[in-house]
Parts: structure tokens; sequence; C-alpha cells
């Protein structure tokens, strides 16, 4: 089972600049709006796109998608590990919680 980060840690981790976060939903929910800084990765694509988006295994990933009851970021999360990522972790609750606290989305 992947890790889990919580809303904070994530937040101090995009401030910092040290993590990379992948959005687990992709396509219109993704252009619609986004963690700042994420990229679009849906597990259909992780095989093919993950080596090119995450070319670092030991790079601190984190995965997202709406909120506890989807299972994508899980999903994306578990893919990665198997493929060789070494720091995966997984925000559960999603961008939904993140909106809710006001904190700032980035559109495509």
């Amino acid at each position: 089972m992947t890790a889990l980060i919580t809303r904070d840690e994530l937040k101090a981790g995009i401030d910092a600049g040290a993590v990379t976060v992948v959005d687990a939903l992709g396509g219109e929910y993704y252009a619609k709006q986004h963690l700042p800084g994420a990229l679009a990765l849906v597990r259909a694509d992780v095989d093919t796109r993950a080596a090119d988006l995450l070319p670092d295994l030991d790079a601190a990933i984190v995965t997202y998608c709406s909120n506890p009851a989807c299972p994508n970021s899980g999903q994306v999360a578990d893919r990665l590990t198997a493929l060789g990522y070494t720091n995966v972790r997984k925000y559960r609750e999603g961008i939904e919680d993140w909106t809710g606290a006001g904190l700032p989305v980035e559109s495509s």
C-alpha cells in the first residue's frame, strides 16, 4: 500500500519545489483545475509515459485524484512503484480537500 501524505506536508513540498505532483484524473478534469505544477498521468498511460515525465526513479512523487473515494491516485501510485519508483506517496483527500482549504490551483 502506498504511503500517504497530508495536505500540509504536500503544500510544504510544493512550496519548496521538493515534490513532483501527479494528477491521476487527467483529461478535462486536469484542464479545468489541478494542483500547482502537477503533471497529468492517468493509469492507462503510466507504462508508456512515466519514463519521459518522471525520469528520476528516486524523486519524491505524490499522486492525487478527486477525493478519498477515487481509486485513480492509488492505481497510478501502485503502478509507478511496480515500475521501480522508490518514493511515491498518495494525497488521499485529493483536489476537493485542497480547494476546500482555499489553496491555489492552476488550469490549462
